[in-house]
């Protein structure tokens, strides 16, 4: 692709963390902020990204950050005016986002992370190791001061890219249907604008076909994008944003005390929760209901009403369906009663042709029944546009560099998600990096097939209920 200057930042930059989605976001950096190499920082764990960033001349310093170091560390790199982007693992995303406001530094991450245990620690109860909790301490650190430093979370695919396509989607849907809505203006406009469609439910749902020629082996986790990332979340309880349309409370769901009351979680691991979903190029498929941010973050936005007893809310959840070998890598894992493969693999450039990442967001229960809205980008496509991606990663390298962009341009504007961008503009930087994006209505629901061969459980009555959706 060629050069594009988005934005000219003059401040330094401090990457924390270098697998394969800071390694694929650097030469974004690179081409789109007109920033020297020499102002650009790695700071990894390990070695294994050095010779991508020594091939771009960026500076690379191997130091986990850990609760007792990361000031110190960060120190010499960071003041005023710069940006931290976190995309590590096993970091607190917390503990940078107040050191970030202290320095006066903008900051982005892809997720919000806790220090080591946060998501795995059998001490402590199942609340406070979902999403809703890690997100809840974050929000907490909003001080309502109006020239506080940008820190925008969880700001990749999804998290982050998704809840720029709802907005489109129910944009187009509206139009479709005829309604005259302008563009809305507040929180309140949109969930009015969600609710008078009549959306019950929001899947993100993603189809991933990426394959390689080598494939997975015993004791080996393969994955198109972080293993240690991946782990972490099929690791936590399965959440999804609790919609007022439901009927059926999960026997072995549970509601949170405190927060936004937007979201409840299962007892059991997203990873072995599967959901029934759709996308246009591979119809109807099970997915994995893995605990995302978003799924957190679009409900709550997306509510009328107290939070405790709204008048409305969808439904909102993760339903994944990750590469073939990534799929066998989960079955594996949760074989091996969720403890980590021995061996970790990112497939990258043994990626072989024609696999196609598709992920968007399905909007269900208006009167068109259902619509998706999303990229299908292959990895024949990302590989042009820019090095050091796949498809997968190239939807998240994308949003993370229109994140950044944002954020330069918006420097004040506090603790952010990405509800609180503006959509428009995040999809004008990302459009280019997301090879087809498309809409497309669907007359599939859940019910499709359903009750031939077996008995089942099902509420004819509606199929947008997650009792339906759930895979028993």
């Amino acid at each position: 692709m060629a050069e594009q200057l988005l934005v000219d930042f003059r401040g330094r930059l401090v990457i924390i963390g270098f697998g394969s989605i800071g390694q694929g976001l650097l030469p974004l950096l690179l081409r789109h902020l007109g920033m020297s190499h020499e102002a650009i920082t790695v700071v990894s764990a390990d070695d294994q990204g050095r010779a991508v960033a020594a091939r771009y001349g960026v500076r690379y310093r191997v130091s986990a950050l850990e609760p007792g170091n990361y000031r110190q560390v960060l120190d010499p790199l960071v003041a005023r005016g710069d940006f931290i982007v976190n995309v590590s693992v096993d970091v607190a995303s917390v503990a940078l986002i107040a050191y970030a406001r202290e320095k006066g530094a903008l900051y982005l991450d892809t997720c919000i992370e806790p220090w080591p245990g946060g998501y795995d620690d059998p001490s402590l109860p199942l609340a406070r190791r979902t999403n809703y909790a890690l997100r809840e301490e974050a929000l907490a650190l909003r001080d309502g001061r109006a020239e506080s430093p940008t820190a925008v979370l969880t700001h990749g695919a999804n998290p982050g890219l998704v809840s720029h396509f709802v907005k489109r989607a129910l944009l187009d849907v509206a139009a479709d249907l005829g309604l005259a809505v302008g563009r809305p203006q507040s929180r309140d406009d949109w969930a009015g604008l969600a609710c008078a469609l009549g959306v019950r439910v929001i899947h993100i749902a993603e189809r991933d076909t990426q394959l390689s020629s080598v494939r997975k082996m015993p004791n080996e986790f393969v994955n198109t994008w972080s293993v240690d990332g991946f782990v972490s979340e099929a690791r936590q309880p399965c959440e999804l944003g609790w919609g007022t349309h439901e009927r059926h409370f999960p026997a072995d769901g549970h509601r949170h005390e405190h927060g936004s009351q937007a979201a409840i979680y299962l007892a059991q691991p997203g990873c072995a929760t599967r959901v029934r979903s759709w996308t246009p190029r591979h119809g109807a498929f099970h997915g994995l209901a893995i605990t995302h941010s978003e799924a957190i973050s679009i409900a709550d936005y997306l509510t009328l009403g107290r939070p405790e007893s709204p008048d409305y809310r969808p439904t909102v959840h993760y339903a994944y369906h990750p590469c073939d070998d990534a799929l066998l890598s989960v079955h594996e894992f949760c074989g091996r009663n969720y403890v980590a493969q021995e061996t970790k693999r990112i497939l990258m450039d043994e990626i072989s042709p024609g696999g196609v990442d598709e992920l968007g967001v399905l909007l269900a229960g208006h009167s068109r029944n259902a619509y998706w809205y999303g990229s299908q980008l292959s990895v024949d496509e990302a590989r042009p546009l820019a090095p050091h991606n796949s498809a997968t990663s190239l939807q998240v390298t994308s949003a993370a560099l229109a994140g950044i962009v944002w954020a330069i341009e918006n420097p004040a504007r506090g603790i952010v998600e990405p509800e609180n961008l503006d959509f428009e503009r995040i999809l004008e930087i990302c459009l280019p990096y997301l090879g087809p994006v498309v809409g497309v209505y669907s007359d599939w629901t859940p019910l499709a097939g359903r009750g031939r061969l077996f008995p089942e459980g099902i509420d004819h009555s509606d199929p947008w209920q997650f009792r339906n959706v759930r895979v028993s």
